[in-house]
């Protein structure tokens, strides 16, 4: 049985990356979520670039989980 270490290897580097950038994307996409909350409580300000930064966020973790899906399922191909 052989293995090929490299391959193995460029999986795990490129699957660490993607779920760190996933879960940074996501902290922001909450951090934005904050930044609503914080307009609110402090009775001024416009929520709308918070809602903005949290629904671009969100929406890229989803398309990453999709596409993720995609990937697995071998109906979709």
């Amino acid at each position: 049985m052989h293995l090929d270490w490299t391959a193995l290897g460029e999986v795990a580097a490129v699957s660490t990356g993607v779920t760190v950038a996933v879960v940074v994307v996501f902290a922001l996409g909450v951090l934005g979520i904050a930044r609503v909350e914080g307009s609110r409580d402090s009775g001024g300000g416009s929520d709308t670039l918070g809602f903005a930064q949290a629904g671009l966020c969100f929406l890229a973790c989803a398309a990453v989980v999709a596409y993720g899906i995609y990937l697995i399922v071998p109906q979709f191909h």
